[in-house]
C-alpha cells in the first residue's frame, strides 16, 4: 500500500509541476456552470459588441450541455434541470443570432420552462437580468431604496449589515430599479411566449417580492431613519445616488472588475448606462476586457469564470506538495510562495466597518483582489508560507500580519465567516428577496471556523486554552448536526463540514474520545460506500441535509478519509478501503469528477474547482504516509 502511495504521490506532484505558471501560481479553471456564459453573451449583444468568435463558441458550449428533455442543469444529479439557467440559456442563444425559436434545441428548452412555471417562477437574480434588459418590468418601489445607503453603521438596519458579497450586487440593483432602467437593442429577443400568464407578459410585468408582516415593520424601521436624514427629500435622493455609484468606483480593482466577480461588474455595467454612460466609456470598455480575461478554456471551448481562483489554487497546492514532502526550498514551492507574498493586502476593505481595530494582513481569492480578503484563503496561504518563517524576515512579516488579521476576524459567537464578522442578523433573513440567508448574510460556518483552529492548533504556538480557541471550540459544539456532521457553507456540504471540524478540533487538543468526534466517525463510516470511497450530492446544500450521490468521488472521499484518520491513532478498514479507492481510481475521468464541490448560494450556484482531484487526493496520501500506519 505504502509503496503504490509513493508512486502515486510522485505522479501527483510532477502533474502540478509542469502545470505550474511561470509567475509561480496555478491557473487552474474555476467552473461556474453556463450562466456565466449566457450573461456574457447578454452583455456583448446589450453593449453592441460584435465579437462574434466568442460569442458563437460560448453558444456552442452551453448548446453542448443541455439535456436531452430540453433543460440545462446546475449539477448532475439535479432532478429534470434548472429553470433558471434554462432560462438563461434559453435568451442567450436567442440573443447570440445563432438560434432562432424554431431550433429543435430551443423548441425544447421552451417547452420545459412552460411546464416548470414559465419565467415567472425563475430566480430573483434572473429577474433582474431580465428586467434591466427589457423583458419584465421594475416595481415601483424596490424593497431596498437607494437612500439605505446614508443611513448611519450605528442605525439597526443599515447598508453594511449586509454582507460585502450582498453590497457589491446590491449596490448596482438599487441603482437600476431606483432609475427603472432596462436596455434593449435591435438584435434583443422577445421572451413573452416564455410567461405562462400570457395577458400579464403583453402588459409588462413587474419583478414581484413577497412581503411579510416583519418585514412591513422592517421597512417601516427603514423608512423613519431615511426620513430622519438631514436634507430635503430630493437633495437626499441624489446624494445617495451619488454614494452608491462611489460605492462601485471605489471597489473597482486595478483589472477592472467589482471586487474581482462577474456578476457585480455584469450589474455595474448596466448600473453605469443607467446614470448617462456611454457604452463606449473607458471605465466600460475596461470592464468588459476584465470579464473577457476571466475566460478559461474546457475541452477546446472557453468559459466565462466566475472570477480567477489562483490565490485559492496556489495556497493549497504549494500547502500540499510540502505536506507531501516536496521542499520548502525546492523552485516550485519558492516561486509558489513568492507569488503569495505579493498578493497579500496592504490596503483596507469593507471588513474594517465591523473590525476596526484590526490592520490588513489578509489574502484574496483571485487574481486581482486587493481589498476584499476572506479568512479561507488567509489560512490556506499562511499554512504554505509557514515553513519559511524562521528562513526569511519578509516571511515572518507576512505571518505575523496574516494571524492577528485571522484572529481579529472571529465573530462575537466564537465562529468564523467568510468575509466580515458579525453580518449574520436574522433581520436580514426578513428581507423579501429569495436565498436573502445566502446573499445578504456572512454567518460563522463549520468549514471556516475547523480550518482556522486547525491552522491554529497546527502552526501556531497558541495555547489551547486560548479564548480564540475556546470559543471556536464551542461553537462547532453549539453547530454539531443530530447526526453528528456539520453544515459545510463553501463546499458540498455534510462531509465537507465535518472534514474542516475534526481535524480542527483534533488540532487543537480534542481527545477523539470526546462525542463529537466519535459522533462524527460513525456518521461518516455509516455513509460509505460498497466501493469504498464517499458521494455527496449539492442536494444536500438544497435539502439542508445529507444526501448521498450515489457515486464515489475523488474529493469526498479524500476529505473523508482525511477526517477518519484526524480522529483515529490507528487504521481502520473504512481508512483502509478510502484509501484504495482513491488509488484506483486517481486518474477516473467521467462525471463525477467534474462533480461541483464547491458551493455559493443553495440551489443556483456551484462550483467546480479544476485543482481539487490533486489537491485533496495528494494531502490525504501525504497525512496517510505520515501516520507511518
Amino acid at each position: 500500500m505504502n509503496e503504490k502511495i509513493n508512486t502515486t504521490l510522485i505522479e501527483l506532484i510532477e502533474k502540478v509541476r509542469k502545470d505550474q505558471s511561470p509567475d509561480g501560481y496555478w491557473n487552474y479553471t474555476f467552473e461556474t456552470g453556463i450562466s456565466t456564459d449566457c450573461y456574457m453573451i447578454i452583455l456583448l449583444r446589450s453593449l453592441e459588441i460584435d465579437d462574434e468568435n466568442l460569442i458563437k463558441e460560448l453558444s456552442e458550449r452551453i448548446v453542448r450541455k443541455q439535456q436531452e428533455n430540453g433543460a440545462w442543469k446546475l449539477f448532475h444529479d439535479e432532478p429534470n434541470g434548472n429553470l433558471s439557467d434554462t432560462i438563461g440559456a434559453y435568451y442567450a442563444l436567442l440573443y447570440s443570432g445563432y438560434y432562432s425559436k424554431n431550433d429543435p434545441r430551443l423548441r425544447l428548452a421552451r417547452k420545459f420552462i412552460k411546464n416548470n412555471g414559465g419565467i415567472e417562477k425563475s430566480h430573483m437574480l434572473t429577474k433582474i437580468m431580465l428586467t434591466l434588459t427589457g423583458q419584465y418590468k421594475w416595481p415601483n418601489f424596490f424593497p431596498i431604496p437607494i437612500e439605505m445607503i446614508l443611513l448611519p453603521v450605528s442605525f439597526p438596519i443599515n447598508f453594511y449589515s449586509f454582507s460585502a458579497y450582498g453590497r457589491v450586487n446590491l449596490a448596482p440593483i438599487m441603482i437600476l430599479a431606483n432609475n427603472k432602467f432596462s436596455l434593449k437593442t435591435s438584435k434583443t429577443p422577445d421572451l413573452k411566449d416564455l410567461f405562462i400568464h400570457r395577458e400579464e407578459a403583453v402588459q409588462g410585468q413587474p419583478i414581484r417580492f413577497s412581503e411579510s408582516e416583519e418585514w412591513r415593520s422592517l421597512s417601516s424601521l427603514i423608512n423613519q431613519g431615511i426620513k430622519s436624514l438631514i436634507g430635503l427629500p430630493s437633495h437626499i435622493h441624489q446624494l445617495a445616488t451619488e454614494h452608491t455609484k462611489q460605492y462601485m468606483l471605489n471597489r473597482i480593482e486595478s483589472d477592472g472588475t467589482l471586487l474581482s466577480y462577474f456578476s457585480s461588474t455584469f450589474l455595474m455595467i448596466f448600473a453605469l448606462l443607467s446614470l448617462g454612460y456611454s457604452k463606449r466609456d473607458p471605465i466600460i470598455v475596461n470592464s468588459v476586457k476584465s470579464l473577457k480575461s476571466m475566460k478559461s478554456n474546457i475541452s477546446g471551448l472557453p468559459h466565462m469564470q466566475f472570477t480567477t481562483a489562483n490565490v485559492w489554487n496556489t495556497s493549497l497546492l504549494t500547502y500540499a506538495l510540502q505536506e507531501a514532502g516536496v521542499s520548502s526550498d525546492d523552485v516550485v514551492v519558492k516561486k509558489a510562495n513568492n507569488y503569495l507574498l505579493k498578493k497579500q493586502h496592504y490596503k483596507y476593505g469593507d471588513w474594517v466597518i465591523h473590525n476596526p481595530s484590526a490592520l490588513p494582513g489578509g489574502w484574496g481569492f483571485s487574481e486581482s483582489n486587493t481589498i476584499h480578503p476572506d479568512v479561507d484563503d488567509t489560512t490556506a496561504s499562511l499554512r504554505s508560507i509557514a515553513r519559511n518563517v524562521r528562513k526569511d524576515w519578509r516571511y515572518r512579516q507576512a505571518w505575523d500580519r496574516g494571524i492577528q488579521w485571522l484572529i481579529s476576524m472571529q465573530s462575537d459567537d466564537g465562529g468564523w465567516p467568510a468575509f466580515e464578522k458579525n453580518t449574520n442578523s436574522k433581520v436580514l433573513h426578513l428581507f423579501p428577496i429569495e436565498k436573502a440567508e445566502y446573499f445578504l448574510s456572512d454567518p460563522s460556518s463549520a468549514d471556516l471556523t475547523g480550518r482556522t483552529l486547525e491552522f491554529l492548533g497546527t502552526y501556531t504556538n497558541l495555547s489551547k486554552t486560548h479564548p480564540s480557541i475556546r470559543r471556536g471550540v464551542e461553537w462547532l459544539r453549539k453547530n454539531q448536526e443530530k447526526d453528528g456532521s456539520w453544515y459545510g457553507r463553501w463546499g458540498i456540504c455534510y462531509i465537507y463540514g465535518a472534514w474542516g471540524a475534526v481535524t480542527g478540533l483534533r488540532a487543537v487538543g480534542i481527545l477523539p474520545t470526546d462525542p463529537m468526534i466519535t459522533k462524527a466517525v460513525k456518521w461518516l463510516e455509516g455513509i460509505q460506500n460498497s466501493d469504498g470511497g464517499w458521494g455527496e450530492s449539492c442536494l444536500s446544500d438544497l435539502n439542508k441535509k445529507y444526501t448521498p450521490l450515489g457515486v464515489s468521488t475523488l474529493t469526498h472521499t479524500a476529505w473523508a478519509v482525511d477526517t477518519l484518520m484526524a480522529a483515529s491513532d490507528k487504521s481502520t478498514r473504512a481508512i483502509e478501503r478510502g484509501i484504495e479507492f482513491l488509488l484506483g481510481n486517481i486518474n477516473k475521468e467521467d462525471w463525477t469528477t467534474n462533480y461541483p464541490k464547491g458551493a455559493g448560494m443553495a440551489g443556483d450556484f456551484y462550483f467546480h474547482y479544476h485543482s481539487y482531484r490533486f489537491i485533496f487526493p495528494m494531502l490525504t496520501f501525504a497525512h496517510y504516509r505520515k501516520k507511518g500506519w
